[in-house]
């Protein structure tokens, strides 16, 4: 038993839709898959459907953005089985805005350096929640202007921090998102730890018993960074997951699906802590709900009574 808990489809900056993905799970033998589009779980319901029908169950899931204000630094959260996902819809659309509001002002930018039209952008966006950078690169590509999307002019408009067309703002601060996480009754996975230095961050989010599992197996970690993310993981009781982090057609490094996989023990791991968690939110429910009673009867007798 293994699955893929990192990958992305057309409805954030992967380049293939949802069937495409779950199709290609399946051909690469994986039992489970969680679809992590950023900011957004609006391929929960279509996931699930078309998850049935290929054999492949999946988990709902998403990549949540947050900032690390002490180190000035973007942070990755992965979040698994929220059982109260309504919670967390305010957060999603706080960061799309967010990503959207940049990513118009670098689209400004590019076409003062490149006489291609705002459309040649916003027609690669179809379906997706915000605009991402690679679909810029990729009306660059289509208009002549660049060969690749992560090459020399990539580096120029876009590389961190000093890009000529780059415009970053902070998103919402990492311990208001894991709350958040928690609060909805989900599971906190800190993604690709090494990818922005979180190692610091982790270190201290673990101290606060903030993580349920840190993402360990990634393509931008190195085979003894791995190893030493999963000691450290195992030494602090937290689920040691894998994931492809797979883009598709915009992922800068070669990976697939498939690529990483979380194994059959933190597997298990992680659906214990989700049924701990969907028995928790059933009770608080169920509480909401004997109180809403109560305060309805009460109501009603105060009216009855004038």
């Amino acid at each position: 038993m293994k699955g893929d808990l990192h990958c992305h489809t057309t409805l954030s900056d992967g380049s293939l839709g949802i069937e495409e993905v779950i199709a290609q799970a399946k051909r690469m033998g994986l039992d489970f898959l969680a679809i992590t589009d950023h900011d957004t779980l609006s391929s929960s319901s279509r996931a699930q459907i078309l998850g049935d029908r290929y054999g492949v169950k999946i988990i709902q899931a998403v990549e949540l953005s947050a900032w690390d204000k002490k180190r000035n630094e973007k942070v990755h959260i992965l979040c698994y089985a929220p059982q109260k996902p309504n919670r967390l819809e305010g957060l999603c659309l706080k960061s799309c805005q967010i990503r959207t509001e940049c990513a118009k002002d670098m689209i400004n930018k590019v076409m003062e350096r490149f006489p291609i039209p705002r459309d040649a952008v916003m027609k690669y966006t179809k379906g997706s929640k915000s605009i991402y950078k690679s679909h810029i690169m990729r009306a660059l590509i289509s208009y002549g202007y660049a060969t690749e999307f992560y090459g020399s002019v990539n580096d120029r408009l876009f590389s961190y921090p000093r890009g000529e067309c780059l415009v970053t703002r902070e998103y919402p601060d990492v311990n208001f998102v894991l709350d958040l996480i928690h609060s909805s009754k989900g599971v906190a996975v800190l993604a690709h730890p090494h990818m922005f230095g979180n190692i610091e961050l982790m270190k201290e989010l673990v101290e606060a018993g903030k993580l349920d599992g840190i993402e360990c197996f990634h393509v931008s970690a190195t085979d003894t960074q791995q190893r030493a993310l999963k000691k450290y993981a195992e030494e602090h009781d937290l689920i040691v997951t894998g994931g492809s982090d797979f883009h598709g057609l915009y992922n800068s490094t070669m990976t697939h699906i498939g690529k990483f996989t979380t194994d059959e023990e933190n597997l298990e791991k992680l659906f214990k802590l989700i049924h701990l968690n969907a028995k928790k939110a059933k009770k608080v429910g169920e509480a909401s709900d004997i109180q809403a009673k109560e305060d309805t009867s009460t109501a009603e007798e105060a009216s009855a009574e004038e």
